[in-house]
């Protein structure tokens, strides 16, 4: 499947944000001072200008590691910081992003070294090449989604980034050079010439940004798409990002005149151009992006309106859950097709703030792609998110297709666990995965206090209990309830035995299905069987599927992640995938799901930084296949 960013950018224009620097200079930071560390000095200054550019209608925001790079950070003795730097500014980026809900891009920026190329200057290529290497390995594991290179001057300085890249990552690249007011670059090219260049890096966006003033960019930017068009597969996108016009001095702070009504008209004019994305560079702000995002908005964009974010139906509105009819409950689709057919899931956590935008179009794409069912995390890692419950509901009312909810007894009481219980049965919420919950104290409020006044067993006795038509205490609900009871299990851990003793008493319990936590060989759920002492579980079960991102990605999982454990061969895999990190993470997920069809009745995929197209590629070899016919 296409990534997200090259999809949109052939369905409609697309706006990058603004300047990052100016936005920093307006908030009382001095621009001779490392920016980029602000990333660890004052990391609430820079969130707050991603949040800024989020509000005012960006489609992707760049993150604040413009001058991250070893060689610049040397100026200011921050040359070991370079993965610290660059990987907190993608994550604050990341964190605003999941709080605003909106389905934004982080891309990652990777600006100049300052320094010149040899033979001109001092610099060695390799020695360029090794300098952006090292920051681009920090972005991609830190999780953006695309990279964007820009301000170059030099071709030369340009191809070194470009090799760093292509050796680092295959996620999509922006390469924007910067040119004077003669319409060449620094070192003299033409944009033709840049054009060609660029292009044979299979970027996926050419352009330009910086320097000039709107009025000067156009030039260059009919220049680049004409050069485009002559190539034979019609060559890349083409950016236009310039400067607010010429900065002037007043007192003792720098002035950009361009006004925001002047760039939403530069935007309609850009795109009848031909470019497809458009920006703002320095001196440009929150301001000029909301006037460029209304401008873009009201465009007609070959022939069709511009698609509108998901809408939430009005309270009130029935989804389509089963149905209910006198005293007897329907049970949940999913639990009629468990055994029938090998079913695929993708798991999805709910945004950090108050808007479900992104959450709701990642269920979307998913449901087109032929998932079966949702899962939605219960603040997985003990961090604040948005209720998981309103998140099905939500998901369930707009896109009528099932979601499984990871339920927790960490927060809940006795009482609590079944009040909100017989909430979401009342909400069509009824496929149940019954979870202790990660400790408080491993998340961002460690003098929460955990309740666990029962365990995930104890949880399954309960909902067992409510199917039965009473509660804990053995009081009547009136009726028996519909839930479907999902319950866990580690075939990763240490002490399998244990593992298997629990996975006993969880299906004594009531449990319908078994969820597992991920694993990265056949072998291993082949050693939890040998464990629990039969060839194949007595009820159905959906192995959890982790495709990875990156080699630092799988060590940081393997490593750092409670839960979570690699084989030596998966990340041997990642190792020797170096720059294919993504596509190789894709195919040994789609390996190993055609690996368990015979030992599983579905999965379900957990895909990382929200990159539910991720998902829906590792699930499309199954599509059509007679894998999918039920288990024997």
């Amino acid at each position: 499947m296409a990534h997200p960013f090259t999809t949109a950018l052939r369905q409609r224009p697309l706006l990058f944000d603004g300047a990052m620097g100016t936005m920093l200079y307006e908030a009382g930071r001095s621009l001779d001072e490392c920016l980029d560390a602000l990333n660890l000095s004052h990391p609430d200054t820079v969130a707050s200008v991603y949040r800024a550019y989020i509000q005012a209608g960006a489609d992707i925001i760049e993150t604040n590691t413009f001058g991250a790079n070893r060689i610049r950070l040397e100026h200011h003795g921050m040359a070991d910081k370079v993965r610290d730097i660059n990987f907190r500014g993608v994550k604050l980026a990341r964190e605003e992003r999941e709080i605003s809900g909106r389905p934004v891009l982080v891309a990652g920026s990777v600006g100049p070294t300052g320094r010149t190329i040899a033979p001109i200057g001092t610099l060695t290529a390799a020695d360029a090449t090794a300098a952006f290497r090292e920051q681009i390995d920090a972005l991609v594991e830190a999780g953006i989604d695309l990279l964007v290179v820009e301000t170059m001057g030099s071709i030369d300085e340009m191809t070194a980034a470009l090799d760093a890249a292509k050796q680092a990552t295959d996620l999509p690249i922006v390469a924007l050079m910067t040119f004077a007011e003669d319409g060449r670059t620094l070192s003299g090219h033409e944009p033709q010439t840049v054009v060609p260049i660029l292009a044979a890096y299979e970027v996926a966006v050419v352009g330009a940004n910086c320097s000039v003033g709107p009025q000067r960019l156009m030039g260059v930017v009919g220049k680049m798409r004409e050069a485009c068009e002559s190539l034979s597969d019609g060559g890349p996108a083409v950016a236009a990002i310039p400067n607010a016009g010429y900065p002037t001095m007043v007192g003792s702070r720098l002035i950009y005149r361009s006004s925001p009504e002047y760039f939403a008209e530069f935007a309609g004019r850009v795109i009848d151009a031909g470019a497809r994305i458009v920006g703002g560079c320095c001196g440009t702000t929150p301001d000029h992006i909301a006037a460029m995002r209304a401008a873009i908005d009201a465009r007609d964009t070959n022939g069709e309106t511009q698609p509108k974010p998901p809408s939430i139906r009005p309270a009130g509105t029935r989804w389509s859950s089963p149905a209910d009819t006198g005293d007897h409950i329907e049970p949940t689709r999913l639990k009629r097709r468990l055994g029938q057919s090998f079913l695929r899931c993708v798991e999805i956590d709910p945004p950090k703030g108050l808007n479900p935008q992104k959450a709701l179009h990642g269920a979307r794409l998913l449901k087109d792609a032929g998932v079966d069912a949702i899962n939605v995390a219960d603040s997985p890692m003990a961090r604040v998110r948005m209720s998981a419950m309103t998140l099905c509901y939500l998901i369930q009312q707009e896109l009528d297709i099932e979601t499984i909810i990871h339920f927790t007894t960490r927060d809940r009481s006795l009482m609590g666990l079944q009040s909100e219980l017989l909430g979401a049965h009342a909400a069509g919420v009824r496929n149940i995965l019954a979870l202790t919950g990660d400790p408080p104290n491993l998340g961002d409020y460690p003098e929460s206090s955990a309740v666990y006044d029962v365990d995930s067993i104890g949880l399954i006795r309960i909902i067992t209990r409510l199917n039965q038509g009473e509660d804990s205490a053995g009081a009547s609900i009136g009726q028996g309830a519909g839930f479907t009871i999902a319950c866990a299990i580690d075939p990763t851990r240490d002490d399998l035995a244990e593992e298997a003793r629990r996975l006993h008493a969880k299906i004594d319990a009531g449990a319908d299905f078994v969820m597992t936590q991920p694993i990265f060989d056949v072998d291993v759920w082949r050693r939890f069987l040998r464990y629990f002492g039969e060839e194949r579980l007595p009820v159905p079960v959906m192995i959890g599927v982790l495709p990875l991102q990156s080699s630092r990605h799988a060590e940081f999982l393997h490593n750092e992640v409670p839960g979570i454990v690699l084989t030596d061969r998966a990340r041997d895999r990642m190792r020797r995938a170096g720059s294919e990190g993504r596509k190789e993470g894709v195919r040994m997920a789609q390996e190993l799901l055609q690996e368990l069809v015979p030992f599983a009745d579905g999965t379900y995929i957990m895909p990382s930084f929200g990159r539910y197209e991720v998902a829906a590629e590792v699930i499309s070899v199954l599509e059509g296949s007679s894998l999918l016919a039920p288990a024997q």
